[in-house]
């Protein structure tokens, strides 16, 4: 894939909204938030990024969606009929995306990194769960998450008590992980940064761009090479700009 921006373009990345965390009230004001940021964007992006952990769960049943939603998805909507390229990715919290929003919207939805050039620079983009050393037994329950088996018997489950049960894991799940630091720096321990750092001693990318990690940051990989992680918006509101030139992680304020 490749983008070529006009004068005045810009390419915009966001993640881990997180959409129905941890309460109805809460997510609300966060939803009102994350439209006005659309909303402040909208003339000058030729493209929008959301990479991953849109909804703190989602599960497409065949003729079944969760409830909710509904402005954040009027907006996108309204942003594709106004012709705006935005790509989904999926994440752990949201895997189970399938087709209704590219039915629906024609927004393409990736289970899986994707590469990309923008103005002659090279993207690395996905979530980022899964992805590097350690953290074997998320790799583990992914598969079993991800199996036909499980999404099988998981559908022929009623709406209402199917729900019920993925919002507890979900809940318990970023509990967890809040636990483990999520919130702080580890270094070299920081597996997404090594994955990026093994990934170029193979093949060059101007810039990697994940999410999952709840944490922002802008890191060298190697010597003209960056991994920037996307941050979230339970807290943050922090999402990456690229006009052409170069990439800024940058805060919304307003």
């Amino acid at each position: 894939m490749n983008i070529n921006l006009k004068e005045n373009q810009k390419i915009f990345f966001a993640s881990d909204f997180h959409l129905g965390s941890p309460d109805h009230k809460t997510s609300r004001k966060r939803e009102d938030k994350i439209i006005k940021w659309l909303k402040s964007i909208e003339n000058e992006a030729a493209a929008i990024f959301l990479v991953g952990d849109l909804f703190d769960f989602w599960f497409e049943f065949d003729t079944v969606i969760p409830k909710g939603f509904i402005r954040f998805m009027g907006k996108i909507a309204q942003l594709r009929d106004r012709g705006i390229p935005i790509f989904f990715f999926t994440g752990n919290h949201d895997l189970w995306m399938k087709d209704y929003f590219t039915k629906e919207l024609n927004i393409p939805v990736y289970h899986n990194p994707i590469n990309l050039e923008i103005n002659h620079k090279k993207f690395l983009i996905g979530h980022g769960d899964g992805l590097g050393p350690g953290d074997k037994k998320y790799k583990i329950l992914k598969k079993f998450f991800t199996s036909k088996v499980c999404q099988f018997i998981f559908k022929w489950l009623h709406p209402d008590i199917g729900l019920a049960i993925a919002h507890k894991w979900s809940s318990q799940s970023r509990s967890s992980n809040m636990a483990k630091n999520e919130d702080k720096f580890l270094g070299n321990g920081e597996w997404l940064w090594e994955y990026c750092k093994n990934v170029e001693d193979k093949m060059h990318f101007d810039y990697y761009i994940f999410g999952h990690r709840h944490l922002p940051l802008e890191l060298p990989v190697g010597k003209n090479s960056k991994y920037i992680n996307l941050g979230e918006w339970l807290s943050q509101n922090t999402f990456a700009e690229f006009n052409g030139k170069e990439l800024k992680l940058k805060k919304f304020e307003k």
